[in-house]
């Protein structure tokens, strides 16, 4: 993008760029964000299934948090720590995944018993998989979230953009959020996002969110 493009885009990301009152916009989307986490609260299981992906784990205890533009932003995602020995699966992640200036492609990793034990990706696999010894901790899931943004528009390689993007969803590698009952502790947390248009995600038996949208 030019300069002038990606200042467009950065207004419209942080939703600024309309003639409605920005602070009263987000207003709204905590509104929106909070239903869906009082939805989430008690629940105790969560599957996810898109291409290359099937993946399942409990957030019994957990609880999610809604990041509405307070704390971080621009904001748009609920987010928790699963429970960290209980993710199961595989999981392919669409976009690039960047940390620490380095970016891979095309990344699946399956878990057993909440820890990576199969890792792969079409670009940057040594990365990978360096980053995946960094420490005890660095082969769990600290996060799982849901991206709601519908300003991000397109990938910019910015993980605090992309991880935003409404139709996705991201793990996290690595360190856990307290504020979300996560316990797992590692040097890294490395945010990966992967595209849910044809994707389901239910809890507990019930869809929360299919194609890209929550249903509930």
């Amino acid at each position: 993008m030019s300069l002038g493009e990606f200042e467009d885009f950065v207004f419209h990301a942080c939703l600024l760029d309309t003639e409605q009152d920005p602070a009263e916009r987000w207003r709204e989307v905590s509104r929106e964000q909070q239903r869906i986490v009082d939805w989430l609260a008690g629940k105790r299981r969560v599957q996810v299934e898109a291409p290359g992906t099937d993946l399942s784990m409990s957030i019994e205890g957990r609880n999610f948090v809604n990041s509405d533009g307070k704390r971080n932003f621009p904001s748009g995602e609920v987010f928790t720590s699963p429970v960290e020995s209980t993710v199961s699966g595989h999981i392919t992640f669409t976009y690039p995944a960047s940390y620490n200036g380095r970016s891979v492609q095309g990344v699946r990793l399956t878990f057993e018993d909440g820890r990576v034990t199969q890792s792969s990706a079409e670009q940057g696999e040594d990365y990978l998989n360096t980053m995946l010894k960094v420490d005890d901790g660095a082969s769990r899931l600290g996060e799982f979230a849901i991206g709601t943004n519908p300003g991000v528009t397109r990938i910019t390689r910015n993980t605090l953009f992309d991880e935003k993007i409404a139709g996705t969803m991201h793990c996290a590698l690595g360190n856990a959020y307290p504020n979300a009952g996560g316990t797992n502790q590692s040097a890294i947390h490395w945010d990966m996002v992967t595209d849910m248009k044809q994707g389901r995600i239910t809890v507990d038996g019930e869809t929360l969110y299919e194609n890209g949208r929550f249903v509930i």
